[in-house]
C-alpha cells in the first residue's frame, strides 16, 4: 500500500499517453518511466513461475517494490521455494495476497477439488478476487504478460488502461521470448523456477498443470483439456 491514489481519469490519460509514446521500447525504458511516475505507488504481479525478471527488473528502478504473489495454497513446492529466493535475494518487499477461504474451509463450503469441477470458480476465489483486493492500493501495475503467450495477448501494448481496476497495467517484457526470460534471468543471477527446464514453460497451481510436450503451445499445460486458458486476471 503507498499514497493516495490520483483520479481514474487522470491515470487513464496518463495510460494512453504512455502507450502512444511505447510503440518500440525497451523493458528498462519503460520501467525508468514507471519509476519516476509512479514511484511507491506501483506493485509487481509475480506468480513465482516464468516472471521472476521482473521482481528484478522494476527493483531496478524502485529498490523494495511490493511484490505480490498470489498464495493460492495450490502451488508447486518448486514455486514456493522460487518465492523465497526471490524475498531473500532481490531488493523487494514480497507480499504473500492471500484468499478469503483456506483449501479446507474452501473444500467444507464447496466440496474437495473445486478446480476439477469448476476451476473458473476456484480461480475466482483463490487468485482474482484477491488480486483484486490487493491492487485498490496502487496506481500502476507490472505483469509479465507476453505476446507469445496465446492469441488472446497477441496485442499486449506495454502500457495499457487498466479499466477493471481502475489503474494502469505496464507488461514491459510484451515482446520477450520464452528464451529471452531465461537468459536474462541467468545472465543476472535471478532466481529461476526450477519447473521451467523440466517441461513447464507455462506454471500455475499444482492441480490444474502438466508438462508441455516440445511443438505445443507453452500454455497447453494449463487447464488441459478445457476450453479454459486464463485464470481471470488479465480478461
Amino acid at each position: 500500500m503507498t499514497t493516495t491514489r490520483r483520479d481514474p481519469a487522470v491515470l487513464q490519460e496518463i495510460a494512453e499517453a504512455a502507450q502512444q509514446r511505447f510503440t518500440d521500447a525497451t523493458a528498462d525504458e519503460v520501467l525508468a518511466w514507471a519509476g519516476e511516475e509512479f514511484g511507491r505507488s506501483i506493485a509487481v504481479a509475480c506468480s513465482m513461475a516464468g516472471d521472476t525478471v521482473l521482481p528484478h527488473l522494476v527493483s531496478q528502478q524502485v529498490p523494495g517494490v511490493d511484490v505480490l504473489f498470489l498464495e493460492t495454497g495450490y502451488h508447486f513446492a518448486e514455486t514456493r521455494g522460487t518465492r523465497a529466493a526471490v524475498a531473500h535475494s532481490l531488493d523487494v518487499n514480497v507480499v504473500d495476497v492471500l484468499p478469503e477461504l483456506t483449501v479446507a474451509e474452501q473444500d467444507a463450503q464447496y466440496g474437495a477439488k473445486l478446480h476439477d469441477r469448476d476451476p473458473a470458480a476456484c480461480c475466482a476465489m483463490r487468485k482474482v478476487e484477491p488480486l483484486n483486493r490487493s491492487l485498490a492500493g496502487y496506481e500502476a501495475w507490472v505483469t509479465g504478460v507476453r505476446r507469445e503467450d496465446n492469441a488472446l495477448r497477441a496485442d499486449t501494448q506495454f502500457v495499457e488502461w487498466d479499466a477493471q481496476h481502475e489503474m494502469v497495467k505496464i507488461n514491459p517484457i510484451a515482446l520477450w521470448s520464452f528464451e529471452d526470460v531465461l537468459d536474462y534471468g541467468q545472465a543476472n543471477d535471478v532466481p529461476v523456477n526450477p519447473l521451467l527446464s523440466q517441461g513447464y514453460p507455462s506454471i500455475g497451481c499444482e492441480p490444474c498443470t502438466r508438462r508441455v510436450a516440445p511443438g505445443e503451445d507453452p500454455r497447453a499445460g494449463r487447464w488441459a483439456g478445457l476450453t479454459k486458458t486464463e485464470c481471470g486476471i488479465h480478461t
